[in-house]
This record gives structure tokens, sequence and C-alpha cells, in this order.
């Protein structure tokens, strides 16, 4: 943890949202993609971007003092490693829509309503809950649509850190569109997946599913994940992003759900944005769990030493909790007993 000495560190978290807007709209207009192939004049970008060329040199200005571009000799731009990796349309990591749809778009307004959730004082009008958000299906369009592209990476990521060679049945709480289930089927081809989500991003889920061909083995159960029934004996459960977006009290019931829903020796899998147990940080983290007190004011900042205490409690050995997205989110992984007698169904899990 860093603690601030200076005026300009303060200015530089005041003025942030001046850099994130700055890339939503490079984003926006394609900026990263057009450099893909490489660099260019202002006066080229120009060409090929909805924006003439004095407007494209004063957010290629902007862009570079963020380090998202380089300037090169010649006064052309071209993109950072980072943008290339990750903000070029098509590109193996890139997650472009998911900033410029789900960030940008929705997020970024919803946080005008902080102040007030902050002292519990929304207006009616005020978006209060996923249910009610996702209830519009445009919105739940958009944002299904964004936060898919952006869950690829972290499902290729926990395909790898997690052996599911042993499991037949995965329950996804919360699993949207299903690209953790999409993901972890394709790694383990004897996987089968049901998938709790509302009713509008269960029909777009669907698609997703159909599209990857596995439409045989991943299932929609649609609902409320918090009132719906779920299936049981499962092998796996997994809830990813699904804490920090509901409110704090359902955390305890969450987790003994998944206990006992769970097959003797299955695995219970958390994703999600986690802070260190003295309250440090991660930065990322902490502030992730701010933006969703927005839209949830009963959201609760989720740490990893109750984390621990709360799966103990309910019952689980082998508890593991380590980072997932660096600076970001954690990963807690913890198994239901087997009964006397019997192994455990996920061998080298």
């Amino acid at each position: 943890m860093t603690v601030l000495t200076e005026a300009d560190q303060i200015s530089e978290i005041a003025f942030g949202f001046m850099g994130s807007k700055a890339l939503f709209a490079a984003l926006g207009a394609g900026v990263f993609t057009h450099l893909a192939d490489g660099p260019q004049s202002c006066a080229e970008l120009a060409e090929n971007c909805p924006l003439d060329e004095a407007r494209t040199e004063t957010l290629m200005t902007a862009l570079a003092g963020l380090g998202l571009v380089q300037v090169q000799g010649d006064g052309r731009f071209a993109n950072s490693p980072a943008a290339d990796s990750f903000l070029v349309k098509g590109a193996k990591y890139d997650f472009g829509d998911y900033l410029r749809l789900q960030v940008g778009q929705q997020m970024y307004g919803l946080l005008d309503q902080i102040d007030d959730a902050l002292q519990d004082n929304l207006p009616e009008e005020a978006t209060a809950s996923y249910a009610e958000w996702f209830s519009d299906p445009e919105e739940a369009r958009l944002y299904s649509a964004s936060q898919h592209s952006g869950s690829l990476g972290p499902a290729r990521q926990l395909a790898r850190q997690i052996d599911l060679s042993g499991a037949k049945t995965l329950l996804d709480v919360g699993g949207g569109t299903g690209a953790f289930a999409i993901t972890l089927c394709q790694a383990f081809p004897d996987l089968t997946a049901t998938i709790v989500d509302f009713p509008n991003v269960a029909a777009l889920g669907r698609n997703y599913v159909a599209r990857a061909g596995l439409s045989d083995r991943i299932a929609y159960v649609e609902g409320n994940a918090l009132e719906t029934a779920w299936p049981g004996a499962q092998d796996a459960v997994l809830m990813s992003y699904l804490f920090s977006g509901v409110p704090g009290e359902t955390h305890d019931g969450l987790v003994g759900r998944a206990f006992d829903h769970l097959a003797p020796g299955g695995r219970f899998l958390l994703h999600d944005f986690v802070v260190r147990a003295d309250r440090t940080g991660p930065k990322l983290a902490a502030l992730w769990q701010l933006q969703h007190t927005a839209f949830t004011p009963r959201a609760r900042s989720l740490d990893e030493g109750w984390l621990k205490q709360a799966l103990a409690k309910a019952g689980f050995s082998d508890i593991d909790v380590g980072v997932m997205i660096p600076k970001m989110t954690m990963l807690a992984s913890a198994v239901k007993p087997a009964q006397e007698g019997e192994p455990a169904k996920l061998a080298g899990a």
C-alpha cells in the first residue's frame, strides 16, 4: 500500500475519470485496432476514424500521455504493447468491448449514484440491484455481451489452474452467458454444466452455448440465483463475481447452499473481487467493491480472512485462497469432505 504525500498524487486520483474517458473514446473510434496494422499519423488515422485530424491529434496526445500509445520519431503513433495485446479487436486477449460497453457505457454512469448509495439514500428511480437492472432486456444484453468478453480470460486461467478432470457436473451460480461454463466444458470433455441466472441473461447465454456447440452439455435454470432452486449432488459449484453483486447478508447463506448442493468430495470455487485480510488493498479490488455499492447498496467488501473463516465454518476442507487476476481478483477453492470410506470424486484436483 502506497501512502500519499504530494498534491499531484491526489490530483492523479481526482482527474482519473479523464483518462478513463480517453480510453473509452479511443475504443469507440477503433483507434487501437487501426494501429494494429502499424504506426499512423493523425491525418492517416482521421481517414479511418470518425474524428477529424485536429480532434484525432488531441485524443492521440492524451493517449500518449497515458502510455496507451507511443509517439514515433516521425510523429506517427503506434500501439503500446498492452494496447496491442488487450485492446485490438479480435486479438486473443482482447477485452476492449468489456471496457467500452460495460464499464464505459453502463457502470461509469451508475457511479453517479454512489454518494446516495453510501448514505443509504437512493431515490426511488435509481437502479438498486442486478435483478432490477437485468429486468430490462437491452441493459441485460449490453452488460452480458461485454461481460462475456471480459470473463473469457479468467475462465481460461481457471481451466489451467483447477483440475476438474474427475468432475461430471458443474453448477455455475450467476454464470451469465456461460463464459466460464463453456471454457471449462471445452477443457474437460466429461463435464456438463448448469447455469443459474436471470431469464433475460439466460436467453442470451443459450446463443453463446449453441455457437460453442455445447447445447447438449450446458443447460440453464432461469431465475434469481438467491431465490431459485439449484440442482444438487454437484461435483463442482462455481460462483464468479456473484458475491460482489449481492447484499452482504446473503454471503453466509450462499456458502452454505454451495456446501449443501455439492456431492461428497465436490469442489467449491469462488472467484471475485477480494481484498487482503488487513484491508490494505489491492487497490483495484477495493475500487471494484466500492463501485458495486453504487447499484447494490447492501453489498459488502469481501476480504480473504473472512472468506477462509466462512468456508471453514460451513464445513469445507482443503481451503485455499490465492490471486486470480493480479491486483484485482482472488480465487477460493475448497472441498466438501468425502463421507467415511468414500473416495473424493475429483482426484487430482
